[in-house]
């Protein structure tokens, strides 16, 4: 078993669509959220999943030694991002390197970095005339949607297209993609796992 923890900063619609898609399923468990804020709207989606939540201050994070001991009390082996706005610090990338993924709301390189998150992303889209918008799953690294691209789906942009409309579009391609591609990553660490321990 693969335990994995959903890092949330804000609603936590995705934090709700992985656990559902991994509920029932004996290889894989969504084990434990974690939050920067504790007004989220994560948690309380995360009591009615039966899934332990916690939040932990901006600072905690920029420091993550207490957050790589709570990932170490869960048995965490996968580290899933969903609408998390936080830079994930040093001790958190050496603790499980590989192992930390992310979903960008455009296709990156493009509409990324620094303060590029929700709806800032897809005004930018829209006010750049992009033909075309998407989702991006990427590994996380030390810079802010920089890690290596695992997977892109795409979306049409309409001439008359709102950000609200690019949005919709690219929750879709969120909800139908971002769980399969982590069930394919964690299967692939199971594996080694597996081939580790037969040696």
């Amino acid at each position: 078993m693969i335990h994995i923890s959903i890092f949330a900063s804000g609603s936590g619609s995705n934090a709700e669509n992985i656990a559902d898609y991994f509920r029932g399923n004996e290889d894989i468990e969504v084990s434990l959220i974690i939050s920067n804020r504790r007004d989220a709207y994560v948690h309380e989606r995360a009591r009615k999943l039966g899934i332990p939540s916690v939040t932990f201050s901006r600072e905690e994070f920029a420091v993550g030694t207490e957050i790589v001991k709570k990932l170490h009390e869960y048995n965490i082996g996968f580290i899933v991002l969903a609408g998390f706005l936080l830079k994930v610090s040093q001790p958190l990338l050496d603790a499980y390197p590989g192992r930390i993924v992310n979903i960008h709301p455009a296709l990156l390189p493009a509409h990324g970095g620094r303060g590029m998150y929700g709806d800032k992303v897809h005004r930018s889209v829209v006010d750049a005339g992009e033909k075309e918008s998407g989702i991006t799953i990427h590994y996380v690294n030390e810079h802010y949607d920089e890690g290596n691209i695992i997977f892109q789906a795409t979306c049409v942009v309409e001439t008359d297209d709102t950000p609200d409309d690019v949005a919709r579009k690219v929750h879709l391609l969120e909800y139908a993609h971002y769980p399969e591609v982590i069930a394919s990553l964690v299967k692939k660490i199971a594996e080694e796992n597996q081939q580790f321990e037969n040696k």
